[in-house]
């Protein structure tokens, strides 16, 4: 199983390398490998994210979520958008753009020698309304998951009473907007305010309707199995797939920001995020994704979920403090790896003390000979 789901993914990641060689030599193949160790380290939380929402769907949408929601995470997000920023903060059309990202000034200047700024300048500009946007649609999904009551909690001494705070209608809302208003106030330069304030409205509004119309066409999560047998989980189909579908993507977009934006402290080139952010990034983690899928990771490891939203929240503070501060992206890689790692080791804890009981409690449910 391994084998075949994470072999496309090596093939593409060497052909990748190659192409990368090819492109630039020795250099170009180092930094197209940083780049895709990048993008993984980053984004394991997200793949634990995706995996709860795509084993909902229907077998017909994970493909079409492993397809064409491929192609949108690597040209899409890696390739178009970067240069879709500068097209509306510069005001260039899409060719002068590509142009300019295809021809930096000499010894990674930040201008031109007629002054002009570069590419990676442009883009670096465009940071405070990228991270606004990104942080809140990321705020309001770990604030919406920590303020749900749970059957099953991990930080229960946290997670507990933040669910009994949760019953109060739209918490989230006034959590995260009031965040807003503050890193408007506090860490956003002057100029930079009104339009941290509007993308961070607007990440908050696109969460909002996303996840509604998501809640409109749900069903019920499980029904009875065969003859009154075990319970099994409905797969989503139709438009309440395909919402999920949208769900998928912009949670996607909204994880590759700090990706994007952190590459260019690598390399500005465009050729070598889209191989190495794209296509060996963001295609080892749709093979993550469809490993959790496939072995029931998520059944199994019970904390896993829990650990992946807390490292969601940690990437939304560091996406709203970077407004401000600038937050090194092995800071954010090493959080989030740290909350999966210590959820994933909490869940096997917990299978071990169960496994005693459940041996016990087969015992003396056993009929006497």
């Amino acid at each position: 199983m391994i084998t075949r789901i994470f072999g496309l993914s090596i093939a593409i990641t060497v052909v990748s390398l190659v192409v990368a060689y090819l492109y630039g030599g020795l250099t170009a193949l180092a930094l197209c490998a940083i780049l895709g160790i990048l993008e993984v380290s980053l984004s394991f939380d997200n793949a634990v994210i995706n995996a709860t929402v795509l084993q909902r769907m229907s077998e017909f949408w994970q493909r079409i979520f492993l397809t064409i929601g491929v192609l949108i995470a690597v040209f899409g997000m890696r390739l178009v958008f970067p240069l879709a920023i500068v097209w509306v903060t510069a005001g260039l059309n899409p060719i002068d753009a590509f142009d300019l990202a295809l021809n930096p000034p000499a010894n990674d200047a930040a201008t031109f020698a007629d002054g002009s700024p570069s590419y990676e300048t442009l883009l670096t500009a465009a940071h405070p309304q990228i991270a606004a946007f990104g942080g809140m649609f990321l705020a309001l999904l770990f604030l919406n998951f920590i303020f749900e009551e749970r059957d099953i909690t991990w930080l229960s001494w946290l997670e507990k009473p933040l669910a009994k705070a949760g019953k109060l209608d739209m918490l989230s809302v006034v959590v995260s907007g009031t965040g807003l208003v503050l890193v408007a106030e506090f860490l956003a330069k002057d100029e930079d305010r009104s339009t941290v304030l509007v993308a961070g409205l607007l990440g908050m509004i696109v969460y909002i309707l996303v996840d509604g119309l998501g809640s409109m066409f749900h069903t019920e999560e499980f029904e009875e199995g065969p003859s009154g047998g075990p319970s099994t989980l409905v797969k989503a189909t139709g438009k309440a797939a395909f919402f999920l579908f949208l769900y998928l993507e912009v949670l996607d977009a909204s994880f590759s920001f700090d990706g994007v934006i952190g590459a260019f402290a690598i390399t500005s080139d465009p050729i070598i995020i889209a191989l190495g952010l794209g296509l060996i990034g963001a295609m080892f983690v749709r093979s993550i994704t469809v490993y959790l899928v496939r072995q029931g990771t998520l059944s199994d490891y019970v904390y896993l979920e829990h650990g992946a939203h807390w490292a969601i929240g940690a990437l939304a503070a560091i996406l709203l403090v970077s407004i401000g501060v600038h937050v090194n992206e092995l800071i954010t890689g090493l959080i989030g790896v740290a909350f999966i790692g210590a959820a994933l080791v909490s869940s096997v804890l917990r299978n071990r003390k169960a496994e005693p009981d459940a041996v016990q409690d087969a015992k003396e449910s056993a009929p006497v000979s």
